[in-house]
């Protein structure tokens, strides 16, 4: 049996539209990214790939899945884990930034200068997310352990993945804006999951070098500059 399991946790592709966590395919720039990270991950020997059950995600998938010997599991369901949607943005959901800075004014003011864990109007804290995170996670990591797979790919969202990530290293939900802030779309996240010490480590961060090259398809395109410089994991 293998003794650690290699996890490339993976920001979806771009979406079809700016607002606030809609649930919408992927934009023509975002399967050219799609494509790219395919691209990269060919070679790479993943066993399967996971994702959340967010048509981006899924979507997102489904490509790298068919740079891959797996491209006979495109579509399939039984990999989709609702636990590893993003963020739910209760109130926030479907508005645009310009009216989200206003209405939440006070919401983001507070989000801002407070290292608390902020609960979204109507939506989720970050403990919340990581707890459902962490259990879905925990599913994917059994299934590979199940199968004595080495590689796996697991498609999720920035936000996510950010509570994730200070959760598995013990850092206070309020401080996770620290990790990444601007997490680029199909960027991998490389942990290792040692079987028989139950334990994970971040091998590296927020990784898009497969879009160097490729400058109209960062992030910073797709949101206004004022955004990309305090933006959040809403998208």
């Amino acid at each position: 049996m293998a003794k650690f399991l290699t996890i490339y946790l993976i920001r979806h592709a771009r979406q079809s539209s700016a607002l606030c966590n809609v649930n919408v395919p992927l934009a023509k720039e975002g399967r050219q990214q799609a494509e790219l990270l395919g691209q990269r991950l060919k070679h790479m020997e993943i066993e399967k790939v996971y994702s959340s059950d967010l048509i981006r995600a899924v979507e997102t998938a489904d490509i790298v899945r068919g740079y891959t010997d797996l491209s006979g599991d495109i579509g399939n369901e039984f990999y989709q884990y609702a636990g590893l949607q993003e963020t739910n943005f209760g109130d926030l959901t479907g508005l645009e930034d310009e009216l989200l800075r206003v209405k939440f004014k006070d919401f983001y003011e507070l989000r801002e200068k407070s290292v608390e864990d902020v609960r979204i109007p109507g939506g989720e804290n970050g403990e919340e997310v990581y707890t459902r995170m962490k259990e879905s996670m925990a599913e994917v990591m059994e299934d590979a352990k199940k199968n004595d797979f080495r590689k796996i790919a697991v498609i999720s969202h920035g936000g996510a993945i950010r509570c994730y990530l200070a959760g598995i290293l013990q850092m206070p939900q309020g401080m996770r804006y620290y990790i990444s802030k601007n997490m680029e779309n199909t960027a991998i996240t490389e942990l290792r999951y040692f079987y028989d010490k139950d334990r994970i480590s971040v091998e590296r961060l927020n990784d898009y070098a497969h879009l160097e090259g490729h400058e109209k398809l960062l992030r910073k395109y797709f949101i206004s500059a004022r955004d990309y410089l305090d933006s959040s994991d809403k998208k």
